[in-house]
């Protein structure tokens, strides 16, 4: 796995290219000199962990036959307070699935992804208390 950083102007919005050529853009916060014309770096974290489980979810939900329409994710992460560098410490991961689903087959798909498979997630762990939680509609 290689990724390429570009950096885009003189202060710090980056472009990181992977090796199939797809980018994702990246920026500090205006406080340090940034122009908020991409993601922060931490917040990629959280939005890596959130696309690692769904992806997880969706492939044990469909070898389980649960016909899923749609899911939406919403990922919170609290870091160290005063500390440099200031990691995460807790992250939580909420899953809004949609469609005709059974409960205990949803939580199985939630519990195995989070806890077993998502390797962003596991990653994570080793600093971070991570928690989950899912809610089922129509």
């Amino acid at each position: 796995m290689k990724i390429e950083l570009n950096r885009l102007n003189d202060g710090y919005h980056l472009e990181a290219i992977n090796e199939q050529g797809r980018t994702i853009h990246m920026d500090a916060s205006p406080d340090i000199g940034g122009t908020n014309q991409g993601m922060r770096p931490m917040q990629l974290l959280l939005a890596a962990m959130g696309g690692c489980s769904t992806i997880d979810i969706i492939s044990i939900l469909k070898k389980q036959k649960q016909p899923l329409r749609d899911i939406k994710i919403t990922v919170t992460g609290e870091r160290e307070k005063e500390a440099v560098p200031s990691l995460f410490v807790e992250v939580h991961v909420h899953f809004r699935l949609y469609g005709d689903l059974d409960s205990d087959k949803v939580k199985r798909a939630v519990t195995l992804s989070v806890e077993k498979y998502c390797s962003v997630a596991k990653t994570l762990e080793h600093k971070a208390k991570i928690t989950h939680s899912f809610e089922i509609l129509p």
